[in-house]
């Protein structure tokens, strides 16, 4: 019986082959044309495909605006200084250190579909 050993080279080509396909994986998400969509695509093919939009309002000629919240933003902050290695020697007093706050916005997609249930008008913002 033959044994089959496996060398340094062996392991690192197979590695790399892997992390090459993930990341063709990962580069092949597939994004929505939506300018190509306008005239085609109905409200209820939204609501199948996104689920229940999160603000919907029904204009009086029949039009439908619906917002569909595509990322939550967040909060955060960072110190910047205010520990004693930012004093001088001769200060006793107590340290307060220094924040920086700042925040990422929520992202939305905006549809509008026409009183046939055609999609209009379609925009992408952040609030």
């Amino acid at each position: 019986m033959k044994t089959v050993r496996f060398g340094m080279w062996d392991v690192a080509r197979w590695i790399g082959l892997v992390s090459v396909a993930l990341v063709l994986a990962g580069c092949a998400t597939r994004k929505v044309d939506w300018a190509g969509r306008v005239g085609q695509y109905s409200y209820d093919q939204a609501i199948t495909e996104l689920g229940p939009p999160d603000r919907e309002a029904k204009l009086s000629d029949g039009t439908i605006v619906a917002d569909w919240l595509t990322r939550r933003g967040y909060r955060y902050s960072y110190p910047i200084g205010g520990y004693p290695w930012h004093c001088p020697p001769w200060y006793y007093g107590p340290f307060y250190p220094t924040y920086v706050d700042s925040y990422a916005p929520d992202y939305y997609l905006r549809l509008v579909f026409g009183p046939d249930g055609k999609l209009k008008s379609w925009k992408k913002f952040a609030k």
